[in-house]
Formats: structure tokens, sequence, C-alpha cells
């Protein structure tokens, strides 16, 4: 089978692998027929950090987690890349039950078992069976977060199937939920939950680092009846896609300053710079809440801390647990009809993966048809 690899900076190549075969009984065989690119993958395919990476986890001056996630080498290559895909089951495991052959499923991009205590707190990506002493269990990110291999692949082993894989609801397009295994369930984590306490609430989106993270929020608050959603940032295309999504889109100017001085309930950080992460807690009302989803390596960022004291402010950084929320996103966007595919700004044939995977894009969405007949 043939399997996408990073291996350096632009530059990715389809690798020759022996298929995937079912090791426990629990296992599932799926064939991804949607892969987008995750936001965070663009950070070694457009720019050459690995090296100044390396200097900084020797010196201190970047978290050794980018280490136990990435490897003592960052972004090392060659390694199997891709961690958002909806596939079909082509084999399963004879302890498989609610899942079968022809399915179409959502496979998270963190591999979880379920059952142990973090799993069953809705901590999936913190997993304590999986990760076996990682950091991480997850695909795409090289084998210091295991040897589940990427999602741009022909086949893909996933384990503990009946748990892991998502159904897509009867008559949901693949392509609307594309990055439900990790984007778009991140996007959702940053305000929804927090409408449904505060019905009406102000919302802010600082855009532009995770690009797809912030459109998928400022669209999830709008259509979850945000009072106002203003969305910041200094693309004009995204900008634009933004309105399209019922924000009010705001070009970020050099003096950082937002729409409303006096504040917002609910706050996204999706600039992934830790001057957004600044802005963005300044910006967070009294009571408030931000969500930050970026990369933020440093090891000195400057939280203000004495403001978040100060002004009560809540301050929610982590890692995304897809699994754990799935099933609502999915039914809701399916019963709601979210144009989630309108944050798609290059959809492009699997086939053509090596180079389309590379393109400096918002979010780059692989596409081929489906093949097993439930």
């Amino acid at each position: 089978m043939r399997e996408l690899n990073f291996l350096s900076t632009g530059n990715l190549k389809w690798m020759e692998r022996e298929d995937p075969v079912l090791v426990s009984d629990d296992d599932a065989i799926v064939r991804p027929i949607v892969v987008s690119r995750c936001d965070g993958d663009t950070l070694p395919l457009h720019h050459r950090v690995s090296r100044a990476m390396q200097v900084g986890l020797k010196t201190g001056l970047i978290d050794p987690s980018v280490g136990n996630i990435c490897g003592r080498i960052p972004f090392k290559g060659p390694f199997a890349i891709g961690h958002e895909a909806i596939a079909e089951i082509v084999a399963v495991g004879r302890d498989v039950t609610a899942r079968k052959v022809g399915d179409q499923v959502v496979v998270p991009w963190s591999v979880s078992c379920g059952t142990c205590p973090l799993c069953r707190r809705g901590l999936t990506s913190k997993c304590t069976t999986t990760r076996n002493g990682r950091t991480l269990a997850a695909y795409g990110f090289g084998p210091a977060s295991g040897s589940y291999g990427g999602m741009v692949s022909d086949l893909l082993r996933v384990p503990f199937a009946d748990h892991m894989l998502v159904p897509l609801p009867a008559g949901l397009d693949p392509l609307r939920v594309a990055a439900a295994s990790d984007n778009l369930s991140d996007a959702w984590r940053t305000v929804v939950p927090y409408l449904q306490q505060r019905p009406g609430a102000t919302v802010l989106v600082l855009g532009g680092g995770a690009k797809s993270i912030g459109l998928y929020a400022a669209g999830l608050a709008a259509a979850h009846g945000a009072a106002a959603v203003d969305y910041l940032d200094t693309s004009d295309a995204r900008l634009e896609k933004a309105g399209i999504l019922g924000a009010n889109p705001h070009r970020l100017t050099q003096s950082g300053a937002v729409p409303n001085p006096q504040g917002y309930d609910i706050v996204a950080e999706a600039s992934s710079r830790t001057a957004g992460m600044r802005r963005a807690i300044r910006a967070t009302s009294p009571g408030g809440v931000c969500t930050a989803v970026g990369y933020y390596v440093g090891t000195n960022t400057g939280i203000p801390l004495m403001h978040m004291y100060a002004n009560d402010i809540t301050l929610h950084l982590g890692v995304s647990h897809p699994r754990a929320m799935l099933p609502e996103l999915l039914d809701w966007i399916n019963a709601n009809h979210f144009p989630a595919e309108s944050v798609t700004s290059s959809l492009v044939s699997f086939d053509d993966a090596p180079d389309a995977y590379a393109e400096r894009t918002t979010k780059l969405v692989l596409h081929r048809p489906a093949v097993v007949t439930s």
C-alpha cells in the first residue's frame, strides 16, 4: 500500500508499506476516503523548524514536551503524516460488534481505549492504555507518538475499533466534516460548551495561526447564538470566509486592538503566537474564559497572570479530545446543516497528495471514492 511520508520542509513522497493486518480481535482496518490537513502540520511543511527546535530543546528555550511528541530531533523525516480522516471500514476483528464493514467513520487523531480512568473522564487524548508512558499516542506525529502511522495512507489499522471509530450520521456528507478528527472538534470545544452555559455571550476569535480552527470556531459561535462574534485576522480570504460564516470580520492592525475594548465573555486564541495569547487574555472580560489552540513551544510566554487574577479569567490550554465530543458534534452538524465545508480552500484528489499536501492554503482536503458497500 501507499503511505504519504514527510521527508523535509515542502518535500513529501509516497512510500510503499506492507498492508496493515488485524493484530488484536478488537482491531479494524479502514480505508481513508477523505483526509484533511491539520493546521499544525503546516509548521514543518512550510517552515524549516527542525534545527531551531533542536537548539531550543538543548538550551531549554523550548519546552521538552515538543521532543516527547515529535522526537528528539523534531519533525525528522521520513515519517507518515496526516491525522484527520473519514474512512470506510474494510475489515474487523471478531470482537468488534458495534462497527461493521462498509461503515463510514471518523478516525480521531489520538488513539484511546475508552475504558481507562482518563478516557472515562473524557480525556481520551491522554489515554493511559495507549500512551504507555508516552506524552501522546497519535497518528501522523512520528514514532515518538507511537507506531500508528499516518492517515494519508491507502489503509490504516485502528485499535479498540468499537470505541475509536465514530460512525457518520446517515446522509452526512464526509466532505462537510472532513476535519472532524481534530480541527473541527478543536474549534467546537473553544466556544460551544461555554455558549451552552452562557447563551448569548460575546465571542472573539483571533485567527491566522491555526487557520481553519479559527474559522470553524467563528462559524460555530455564530450558529450557536452568540450575541456578537468578532473575528480578527490578516488574511483577506479568511476574513471573507468568516463573514460568510456569520462572524464580524476585522483586519488585525499593528496595534493589536480588538473591536470591543470592554472585552468578551468567550475568547478563542488561534493565532498560535505568544503575542496573540497575551492579546486574547487581555481581551477576555471579567469572569470570562479564553481557550488557546495553537502551539506555544517557548518556555517563557509572558502570560499576564496578575491580569488574570485581577479579572477572574479562566485560561484553558491543552490538547483536544475529539473522541469524547464527536457524537454530539456530528449529530448537531447533521441536524443543523452547518456548512463546515466552506472553510475548505483546496479540494484535491487523494492520488495527488505528495504535491498537494505542501500547498500554502488555509484548509486542504484530499478525497477519493468509497469502494465498500455494507
